[in-house]
């Protein structure tokens, strides 16, 4: 069982950036796990954003991030970054961290099986 935690969402003005942070829990090696991080937005449907293979050389970006996020992996602190700069007011969301076991990069929801609480990232413009 692998428990999930967001940080680092906030208010921030357009141009900015912010830094999430996922940090991993209970009786897991988090280095065998792929992490990916999805959004929601008001009124719309989960997406993804971006995923992390477990060692951390492979990424993968939403066509709407690629150049101005990035992901990036401690999995000696059980830990997962999305930096994100330039951020723009359509980046405005709910961010969920979400995590599986082993496997290939992946951008469907329904191939992870864990998830957070979320965190909230607020751009104005």
């Amino acid at each position: 069982q692998v428990q999930l935690v967001e940080s680092g969402g906030g208010l921030v003005q357009a141009g900015g950036s912010l830094r999430l942070s996922c940090v991993a829990s209970g009786r897991t090696s988090f280095s065998m796990y792929v992490t990916g991080w999805f959004r929601q937005a008001p009124g719309k449907e989960r997406e993804f954003v971006a995923a992390i293979s477990t060692t951390g050389r492979t990424t993968n970006y939403a066509s709407s991030v690629k150049g101005r996020f990035a992901l990036s992996r401690d999995n000696s602190k059980n830990t997962v970054y999305l930096q994100m700069n330039n951020l723009k007011p359509e980046d405005t969301a709910v961010y969920y961290c979400a995590a599986r076991y082993g496997g290939r990069l992946s951008e469907a929801e329904y191939e992870f099986n864990y998830w957070g609480q979320g965190t909230q990232v607020t751009v104005s413009s």
